[in-house]
């Protein structure tokens, strides 16, 4: 058996991980860092986008050299209406996430295709028999998810494609829900990275954890051929099966993983209850974490447990109305709920997303007779509509 020493262990390359690597690398370059990945590459295999007013300004620094791609605008589009809003919106990829990762840190830094086996505050053993003694472990490796919150899924499968011909949009769709409606609320997202390179997205709000892979790149390929897009290749392929949290108890969630350990991303509850977006909440947090000062297990265990019930607190709203997307409204119906709020006023729309919403704010998305049955609205507001309890092992998908 081998043992390394290290101040900081960070297990799992992914989103979260991989921003602690780097922001420590950035404001804290005396720290000795090791990155554990199971994987061969980091940052797995995804896009994560982000509207600009989620992410602070003074956090900005740690995303910069990440965008692959930025737009002015996106546009949505339901059976009712469609809008075109005025919000910047950018993206990062998991290839330019592991190169920036690679460029920063010395290569003994990154430890990947291995996988972890025993964890505790301050110490990792892996699969191989090897062990790494650290200051304080952080454990950034995904969701586990054994019932202690309720809601629904957001699932998807999205495709990056090389087409024939330009395929002619000039900033994202962020929600397409003028699709059928299957297995929920459906809608498909697309990104534009370039004259003939496109996301394709199929995405949906359901009460099942099932994803058809098949079944849906199918639908992929005929919402391409609708739009007159040719696909001459699919250069990339990404799937994921995400909570949509309506409820459940932040302490019995934490107990779930562990006690004593740090925690980060997805794994410690920092992501968007109702859209599932988690690289906001990954900045927010690397960042917060990099201006400590103090790293030691202990101290890194209270932070981490104290930032995530703040966001959890924080989150109560979006909760609600994740209570209701699922408790109130049909599957069917679902798209409804959507597009009422796309209606209201854009400055609203970005303070939700950030996680920002004003009193009148609050007031306002619930003002009115609401696009499902009042009493059915009312039930799931106050807690008392049906949701599911939401059980699927581990999740290391970390967001859209």
């Amino acid at each position: 058996m081998t043992t390394r020493e290290t101040d900081i262990a960070i297990l799992g390359g992914g989103l979260s991980g991989g921003l602690i690597a780097l922001a420590l690398a950035e404001r804290r370059p005396e720290l000795d860092v090791v990155l554990i990945e199971q994987d061969e590459a980091l940052g797995g295999n995804h896009v994560w986008s982000f509207f600009g007013p989620d992410v602070a300004k003074t956090d900005r620094w740690l995303l910069e050299r990440l965008v692959v791609k930025g737009w002015r605008g996106y546009d949505v589009a339901f059976p009712g209406f469609d809008r075109t809003l005025d919000t910047t919106y950018y993206s990062v990829t998991s290839e330019r996430l592991d190169y920036e990762l690679r460029q920063t840190l010395a290569p003994r830094a990154i430890v990947t295709g291995q996988r972890v086996v025993e964890v505790t505050a301050r110490e990792v053993r892996c699969a191989d028999g090897s062990r790494i003694a650290a200051r304080a472990v952080i454990d950034a490796r995904g969701m586990r998810l054994s019932g202690e919150l309720t809601g629904g899924w957001q699932k998807f499968v999205g495709r990056r494609l090389e087409l024939k011909k330009p395929h002619g949009l000039v900033r994202p769709v962020v929600m397409d829900a003028t699709v059928e409606q299957i297995d929920g609320f459906r809608f498909v997202y697309c990104l534009p990275f370039g004259e003939k390179e496109l996301f394709v997205e199929d995405t949906y709000y359901s009460d099942s954890s099932t994803l058809d892979r098949d079944a849906i790149g199918k639908r992929i390929d005929r919402y391409c051929a609708d739009h007159g897009w040719q696909i001459k290749r699919v250069l990339n392929e990404e799937h994921g099966v995400l909570p949509v949290v309506s409820g459940g108890k932040f302490d019995a969630f934490w107990r779930a993983t562990g006690t004593g350990t740090a925690k980060a991303g997805t794994r410690a509850g920092l992501f968007h209850p109702l859209t599932s977006y988690s690289l906001p909440h990954a900045a927010r947090f690397a960042a917060a974490l990099a201006a400590r000062k103090d790293f030691s297990a202990a101290a890194l265990g209270r932070f981490s447990k104290d930032h995530a019930r703040a966001q959890w607190a924080d989150a109560a709203y979006p909760r609600k109305l994740a209570a209701m997307l699922f408790g109130a409204a049909r599957p069917i119906d679902r798209y409804q709920v959507l597009e009422r709020f796309y209606r209201l006023d854009p400055k609203l729309i970005e303070r939700f997303y950030a996680g920002h919403s004003t009193l009148g704010d609050k007031l306002r998305i619930v003002a009115g007779r609401p696009p499902v049955p009042v009493g059915r609205a009312i039930a799931a507001l106050a807690g008392l509509g049906e949701t599911n309890r939401l059980r699927h092992g581990s999740l290391r998908a970390e967001g859209a």
